[in-house]
Formats: structure tokens, C-alpha cells, sequence
């Protein structure tokens, strides 16, 4: 018995150092799908970019308990339509809203951002995360700005 394990045990290891004797011995870049080695056909592939009026907005001075909001404007500059299918606001203080609809090459949308100051002190800066079919997929913006208590504020 003991035999019979120790030969099936040298053929196993046996068949695994003989398989791959034809497998390169680097990774070539013509193995690799990147926009530097793919062939034009993928380069030519269609693909949605977003292009933004401004990646942060400012919202200045607030006192406490404020609401504001911030309007971003972006482009398809693709040649494929966009679709956003989320936007997150890096905390519950900043809620984005994005349309739902999709984006045509050549046309323009908007993503409102609103931002409440309620138990905020300082200086702001929030970021907003955009997915969607676009080149790349993620994109960021960002609130920023100071708030500051009422009783703070100069009358």
C-alpha cells in the first residue's frame, strides 16, 4: 500500500513538472489588453468621459444649521452614452442628487449636491462619489468651506 502511494505520488508531481514546458518565460506586452498594446479596433471602442465645469465648489462662510447647495455641471465628451448609477456623499451631511436619465455624447447634466451645516464647526470639506459607464469609471468632487457658531457671527 505504502508503495502504491509513494509511485502515484511521484507521477503526480512528475505530470505537474512536465506540463507548461511550452509556457513563455515573461509576461510579453502583446499579452496584455492595455491602451498602449490593444489593436485600434479596441482603441475606437465607444466610451462615455465626463467633463466637469469644476471638480470643488466653495461655499464660503455659513453659520450652523445652514443648508446650501452646489450645482456642478458636467459634459459628455465621450462617444457613448453615460449613465451614472450612484453618487454618495462621503458622510450624511452631503447628499447628491444626479439624473437618472441617460447622457448623450455631446450633452450636458447636473449633479446638486446639498450640504447641511447642522452640527458642523470649521472648515468643510466633504467629497461626493460618482460611478458610472464613463472613462474612468469614478469621479470625485468636493464641497468645501468654513462654518461657523451663531453666536460667533458679528452682528
Amino acid at each position: 500500500m505504502k508503495f502504491t502511494h509513494t509511485l502515484f505520488y511521484s507521477l503526480a508531481i512528475l505530470a505537474a513538472a512536465s506540463c507548461g514546458n511550452d509556457a513563455p518565460k515573461s509576461i510579453t506586452p502583446d499579452m496584455v489588453k492595455n491602451d498602449a498594446t490593444a489593436d485600434e479596433s479596441a482603441r475606437e471602442e465607444k466610451r462615455p468621459v465626463m467633463e466637469f465645469d469644476s471638480l470643488v465648489k466653495d461655499f464660503g462662510t455659513i453659520t450652523q444649521g445652514e443648508k446650501v447647495t452646489k450645482k456642478y455641471t458636467f459634459t459628455n465628451t465621450g462617444n457613448a452614452e453615460l449613465i451614472i448609477t450612484s453618487a454618495k456623499g462621503s458622510c450624511g451631511c452631503t447628499v447628491p442628487s444626479y439624473p437618472r436619465k441617460p447622457i448623450s455624447p455631446g450633452e450636458s447634466g447636473e449633479i446638486t449636491v446639498r450640504f447641511d451645516s447642522q452640527g458642523k464647526n470649521g472648515k468643510q470639506h466633504k467629497k461626493i462619489h460618482i460611478v458610472g459607464n464613463t472613462t474612468p469609471p469614478n469621479n470625485t468632487l468636493a464641497i468645501k468651506g468654513e462654518v461657523v457658531a451663531p453666536e460667533l457671527i458679528e452682528n
